[in-house]
C-alpha cells in the first residue's frame, strides 16, 4: 500500500520537475514579448514617417499640376493684355500677371522645400525600416526559440500536469492543505532527510525523529528549523515515484 509520505514526496518530485521546465524558458517569454512591443512600435513608426512622405509627395503632384494652370492663366492674360484697348484694362491685366507670377514663385518655392524634406524623410525612413527589419528578426528568432521549447515540453508537462492530479486525489485534503501551507514560504515544500540531515536547510535532524519518520509513513514530520516535510532517505526521490497509480 502507498504511504501518504510516499504521494507527498512524488508530488514535490512532480512540483520540482514543473518548476525546472518552466526555469528551462528563463525570462525568454518576458523577452519575447518586449521584442514584440517594440517590432509593433517601429513598425508604428515607419507607417507614420510613410504617411508624412505621401502626403509630400500628394502636395508636389498637386503643386506641379497647379503651377501648370497658373502658367497657362499667365500666358492666356498675356494675349488680352496685348489685345487690351485702354491704358486702365492694359494696368488691371498687368496686375493680375503680377499677382499670378508672384503665386508662381511662391509655389514652385514652396515645393523645393517640399522636395529637400522629401529627400531628408526618405533617408529617415529608409534607417526606420532597416531598424524595424533587424528587431522583426530578432523577434522570429526568439519566437522560433521559444516555440521549439514549448514544443518539447508540452507532452511532458502534461504528463506531469496529470500525474499530479491523480496523486493530488490520492493525497488526504488535510496533507495536500499542510503541503501548500508550506509551498507559501519554500519553492521545495518536502524535502527528503539524508544521513540526518535536511536537505532543504541542511540542519541536523535528531536520530530520534529519523528513526520515527522511518516508522511511520503516514505521519508528517517537519524540519525543526525550516519547517519543511521531511521524507526519509528509504522514499527514492526520483521518477520512480511517477509510477504511482
Amino acid at each position: 500500500m502507498i504511504s501518504k509520505i510516499q504521494l507527498i514526496a512524488a508530488l514535490a518530485y512532480i512540483d520540482n520537475e514543473l518548476r525546472f521546465l518552466q526555469e528551462e524558458f528563463g525570462d525568454l517569454p518576458d523577452r519575447v514579448e518586449e521584442k514584440k512591443k517594440k517590432v509593433d512600435e517601429l513598425k508604428s513608426i515607419v507607417q507614420e514617417t510613410e504617411n508624412i512622405l505621401k502626403e509630400i509627395r500628394d502636395f508636389v503632384a498637386h503643386a506641379k499640376i497647379t503651377l501648370v494652370e497658373l502658367k497657362e492663366k499667365e500666358e492666356n492674360l498675356a494675349k488680352q493684355q496685348f489685345m487690351s484697348r485702354n491704358n486702365k484694362e492694359f494696368d488691371a491685366i498687368t496686375k493680375e500677371i503680377e499677382h499670378l507670377k508672384q503665386e508662381h514663385e511662391k509655389l514652385a518655392a514652396k515645393m523645393r522645400t517640399e522636395g529637400v524634406k522629401e529627400e531628408n524623410i526618405m533617408r529617415i525612413l529608409e534607417d526606420q525600416k532597416a531598424q524595424y527589419e533587424a528587431a522583426l528578426s530578432e523577434f522570429e528568432t526568439m519566437r522560433k526559440e521559444f516555440e521549439t521549447i514549448s514544443e518539447q515540453q508540452s507532452d511532458e508537462v502534461k504528463f506531469l500536469q496529470n500525474k499530479r492530479k491523480i496523486i493530488v486525489s490520492m493525497l488526504p485534503s488535510n496533507y495536500y492543505e499542510e503541503y501548500n501551507r508550506i509551498l507559501n514560504y519554500h519553492y521545495d515544500a518536502a524535502v527528503q532527510c539524508k544521513k540526518g540531515s535536511c536537505l532543504g536547510c541542511y540542519s541536523s535532524v535528531p536520530p530520534q525523529k529519523v528513526v520515527e519518520m522511518r516508522n511511520n509513513l503516514d505521519t508528517i514530520y517537519h524540519c525543526e528549523n525550516c519547517g519543511r516535510i521531511l521524507i526519509p532517505e528509504e522514499i527514492p526521490f526520483d521518477n520512480s515515484l511517477l509510477d504511482i497509480e
